[in-house]
């Protein structure tokens, strides 16, 4: 096990009418006039953000709005947000509802004492050194964000190309509190709450993938939190009012990606990488519908090249008997696949994903630009071995097309 430093400030109020003390949590981070940050339709028309603001001014805290916040979310809003703010003199931000909406306040956060582009610290040009407060009512449970320093942001350069960057922190943009009633999740629809799980489980997959020895506690924290979450959303999507599936699905995305699971460890995050690149592209694409067709690829050709922790995770989790390491690796995927895609009704190929032309040469190229010529924690990675995993993305239709189009071009 290596060294580590694991911090993770956040109070969590987590439970039934827990929005009720939002307004006492927000005057404890000192804040005296926040931001409020919110999507497009849940946060006003269930009346959250009415039972939020009498929360706030009870307390006699003031406040401003800044609605409109979109799934993979942009800059453009970014740069709005910290305008606002600026003039308001705002001294803290709160988020309604999920990962988008809280990593915009996050870059909302920085942005406004910093004096240049908030840009520069997802490009890694500047270290983040002070961010205002962030509060979280968190309404869609999947990214984590509530209980991370991370943020990602897709910016759109002067060449016009999306760019999908994550920024990371230890504890500057983490939030300070983070509001969790699982009854305000109850209206998901399953296909959300599917997508929200992967989204969880690839938080654990991508720290449980490591070459770091002696990290028996944090395997089996993360093989715990994954089989929870496994035996918990079917239960959900059948019955989205089930309160306790629904808390124990919510809790389990905020273990996921706290830092938890990755303590002592070396962790990977190339899947995650893999995937920026498709919903930057397809901003229609959900980010846990990406990883649904992302990890199975990523998993399938680490089966071939370096099988032994995916041997464990089937071993563990799949109940994989197979011993040697390649076979029970290629089970384990054959397994994985089967529960995303017929459990969880989740995509399994570009295809699925309403991709028929994927320009996979682009991804590689994008990728590598952003994220340096090899990638890849668990198993280093060349363009062509990510061209690779892209191509195990494809259906079988279209890779007999890519074959066809190759040998006609030779």
């Amino acid at each position: 096990m290596d060294n580590f430093s694991y911090y993770s400030p956040t109070l969590f109020e987590f439970g039934r009418g827990a929005e009720e003390k939002v307004g006492m949590l927000t005057f404890l981070t000192g804040a005296t006039k926040v931001m409020i940050v919110y999507g497009k339709k849940y946060a006003k028309t269930s009346g959250l953000l009415d039972r939020v603001e009498n929360s706030l001014r009870t307390i006699g805290i003031d406040y401003i709005e800044l609605g409109g916040v979109n799934a993979n979310p942009t800059h453009e809003l970014v740069y709005q947000g910290i305008e606002k703010a600026r003039k308001a003199h705002i001294d803290g931000l709160l988020a309604i509802g999920g990962g988008s909406v809280i990593d915009t306040a996050k870059a909302i956060a920085i942005g406004v004492p910093y004096k240049g582009d908030f840009w520069d610290f997802y490009t890694g040009k500047t270290p983040v050194k002070e961010a205002l407060p962030v509060g979280v009512v968190l309404t869609i449970p999947g990214a984590g964000s509530e209980g991370s320093g991370n943020s990602v942001i897709t910016h759109t350069g002067d060449d016009g190309v999306p760019v999908k960057l994550s920024l990371r922190t230890d504890s500057i943009i983490r939030p300070r509190f983070a509001v969790m009633n699982p009854e305000m999740t109850f209206t998901i629809s399953a296909r959300q709450t599917a997508i929200g799980v992967m989204d969880m489980m690839s938080h654990i997959l991508e720290r449980y993938f490591t070459n770091t020895k002696g990290v028996e506690v944090t395997d089996r924290l993360a093989e715990g939190l994954l089989m929870a979450l496994m035996s918990q959303v079917p239960v959900a999507m059948q019955d989205p009012t089930n309160y306790d599936a629904r808390a124990n699905i919510e809790w389990a995305g905020t273990q996921a990606h706290n830092g938890l699971v990755g303590c002592g460890r070396k962790e990977d995050w190339t899947s995650h990488s893999l995937e920026h690149e498709i919903s930057a592209a397809y901003p229609n694409v959900a980010h846990g519908e990406g990883l649904a067709v992302v990890f199975p690829a990523w998993m399938a050709f680490m089966a071939h090249h370096k099988p032994s922790k995916v041997a464990q995770l089937g071993r563990r989790i799949f109940n994989v008997d197979e011993k040697d390491d390649r076979a029970a690796a290629i089970e384990t995927v054959a397994s994985f696949r089967a529960f995303v895609g017929t459990i969880m009704q989740l995509p399994l190929t570009f295809l699925d994903l309403g991709i028929e032309n994927p320009d996979i040469e682009s991804f590689v190229e994008r990728l590598h630009k952003n994220k340096g010529e090899i990638i890849g924690g668990y198993y280093r990675l060349s363009a062509d071995d990510t061209r690779q995993i892209y191509e195990l993305m494809l259906a079988p239709s279209q890779r007999i097309a890519a074959d066809s189009v190759e040998k006609a071009g030779a």
